[in-house]
């Protein structure tokens, strides 16, 4: 599998995720995004012994999109403060078989992972161990199967948009855990990291990345 590679320099390397693959090495014992970016790196740049490559954010296996590594300690260190201070900009497309309840809002949920399941329920009040999430959305349009979402999480919690895609009537496609009625023929869900905003570590510009959609059926529309 060829890597996609988005946006590169010193500091930083953003590349375009494949549904199915993880983003670090897991149990299952698959090639891992990680992998194929830190020999990217080692090829391109003749790099010699071990390569860092910082994770400061990752994407679920069946979630396609923008995944960014830092290629220094520094830059790993300042990106996870982003992070953790909500600063970054993200933007998912979602599409489910199902139209939302409105049009657009802000949904806040308390979600709580039951980790031996992986899977997360989500309560309106504030419960023992929850965390809170808020997710900006609106439909962005749709064609003659479909209902696309654009989908803005100011907090990043384990399947937040999954799970808010649930609770909004629109359970996303593929989403067998969270809903959705069948699964797609490739394993994936119906959600793409489109867009990741930050501010780059060192130069204190804006970094802008995005990520076009895969070349499937159901991502039609937003093509």
């Amino acid at each position: 599998m060829t890597l996609e590679v988005l946006f590169a320099d010193n500091h930083l390397l953003a590349v375009a995720k494949p549904a199915g693959l993880p983003v670090v090495p897991d149990s299952s014992g698959d090639e891992s995004l990680y992998d194929q970016a830190r020999e990217w790196i080692r090829r391109e740049y003749a790099k010699p012994g071990e390569v860092f490559l910082g994770v400061v954010h990752r994407l679920d296996r069946p979630v396609s999109g923008v995944v960014l590594f830092a290629r220094t300690s520094k830059a790993a260190s300042r990106l996870s403060e982003q992070f953790r201070s909500h600063s970054v900009r993200k933007l998912y497309f979602g599409v489910s078989a199902s139209a939302p309840r409105a049009s657009e809002g802000e949904l806040v949920q308390w979600l709580t992972k039951d980790e031996a399941r992986n899977v997360v329920s989500a309560s309106s009040t504030e419960r023992s161990g929850s965390q809170r999430s808020v997710t900006r959305w609106r439909l962005a349009g749709n064609d003659s199967r479909f209902f696309h979402l654009d989908l803005e999480p100011s907090t990043g919690r384990p399947h937040q948009l999954r799970v808010a895609a649930a609770s909004l009537g629109c359970p996303l496609l593929g989403d067998l855990k969270y809903g959705a009625a069948v699964p797609l023929p490739d394993q994936s869900v119906g959600l793409h990291a489109a867009l990741l905003e930050v501010d780059h570590p060192t130069l204190k510009t804006r970094v802008v990345v995005r990520a076009p959609v895969p070349e499937r059926d159901w991502w039609h529309w937003r093509r």
